[in-house]
């Protein structure tokens, strides 16, 4: 007996009602980003592997523990990319867009980590983010995180706050990175096997660990937003500034770090606790050097991500697709009629399906599986005279009537 093929560990197939609701993802995003003049983006699954290297950072986990790369046929080392904001970089500069004003990006799609699959943490995960170029100061983080808001609130998700936190700069960040790895070095007895290594490799992810016992060693960490410098303090206070006038309850919580290298100055999320331990919803912050660390010039960028199964899972139920008529045709001499009215009913974007022809029962039975609306009966009588009966199967009314006068009904 052959085996049973199934799909790769942390890879699940989209079906129809998860499907449905990362439609009403895109739609949303669409809508809500539109009014912020922001573009949508198609960018390329397979990326050089060096983008991650120098972008994300080789030390990370993400590039050390859990790129999916490899060398390709020609002898180039490529990668599935891990996440979004390297690419939508690596597509600015390479179209040259470097002096064309201010750029507004999104984008949606599959990302790749080889991750420990858990609830809401995929090893293939469906994306969207939004990419900012050219914005510097704190009003666009503002109105950044405004879009992002509403981007949520539209899709009906609801217990999320958001939480933000200074990163600092490569002024300020130097000398507390110093104080926090003398910190950490007295306590590094007590902390796990990946807290010490994190220590002189970037000792500010040290902070994020989620284990209990790191936690308690952590409760007087020296925190970066009381060691910022004039410049990064101001752009802080311009962000809470910015967000209490657009109405954004936010919270300060100095152990955001976000866990790539490049982010600078204005670092946030949107966290829930109604996903267990994955509860970062929506997450970003500004990464001014980014695009200069990649070859380009010195350029001011903000942006967000957020996994959509994590979104669906927030979401209330999307009805997926669903049947709006089901033609029955009762009688061979019908049945090239049904087929035609069927035609003419999706022409007016009516979701049909047809009977096949046969048995009056099997066709009925067919419309109660498909849990149809209606069932648009043609026999004989409504062949010669171009009408179709139609039954409302909610209420068991029926009527013979012309394929306008059923479109007025259905629609």
């Amino acid at each position: 007996m052959a085996k049973k093929l199934q799909s790769i560990r942390g890879i699940h197939d989209g079906l129809p009602s998860e499907v449905a609701k990362w439609r009403k993802i895109e739609d949303v995003a669409r809508k809500v980003f539109a009014t912020h003049a922001v573009s949508e983006v198609r960018l390329p699954i397979l990326e050089p592997t060096e983008l991650f290297v120098r972008s994300v950072g080789e030390e990370t986990d993400i590039v050390s523990k859990e790129m999916y790369a490899f060398e390709d046929q020609g002898g180039g080392n490529i990668c599935l990319r891990p996440e979004g904001t390297a690419g939508a970089v690596r597509a600015y500069l390479q179209a040259g867009l470097t002096r064309a004003g201010v750029q507004r990006w999104f984008y949606m799609g599959p990302m790749f980590r080889r991750e420990r699959p858990q609830k809401g943490r995929l090893r293939q995960f469906q994306q969207i983010g939004a990419e900012w170029f050219g914005v510097a100061g704190p009003v666009a983080d503002a109105e950044m995180l405004a879009m992002a808001q509403r981007f949520l609130d539209e899709l009906g998700i609801e217990q999320v706050r958001l939480e933000i936190n200074s990163l600092g700069c490569v002024v300020c960040r130097p000398d507390y990175r110093d104080t926090l790895t003398r910190y950490l070095k007295a306590r590094s007895e007590s902390l796990c096997a990946t807290c010490n290594d994190r220590i002189e490799k970037n000792p500010m992810r040290v902070l994020d660990c989620k284990n209990e016992t790191c936690q308690a060693q952590l409760t007087d960490a020296p925190e970066m937003v009381t060691h910022v410098c004039d410049d990064c303090d101001a752009h802080f206070r311009g962000l809470k500034t910015g967000l209490d006038a657009l109405g954004v309850r936010y919270d300060v919580n100095p152990r955001i770090v976000r866990g790539l290298d490049y982010y600078n100055r204005t670092a946030f999320e949107f966290v829930t606790d109604q996903l267990g331990a994955q509860g970062t919803v929506l997450a970003g912050g500004r990464y001014d050097g980014l695009v200069e660390s990649l070859g380009g010039p010195s350029t001011t960028a903000v942006g967000f991500a957020a996994g959509m199964e994590r979104l669906a899972m927030l979401m209330p139920d999307v009805v997926a697709g669903g049947v709006d008529v089901v033609v029955v045709a009762l009688g061979d001499d019908a049945l090239p009629y049904s087929l035609q009215v069927a035609e003419q009913l999706r022409a007016k974007g009516v979701a049909v399906v047809h009977a096949g022809g046969g048995a009056a029962k099997k066709q009925f039975k067919l419309a109660d599986r498909e849990s149809a609306r209606f069932v648009a009966v043609l026999g004989d009588d409504e062949a010669q005279q171009k009408l179709l009966t139609l039954k409302n199967l909610n209420d068991g009314e029926q009527r013979m009537c012309s394929l306008d006068e059923a479109l007025s009904i259905i629609i």
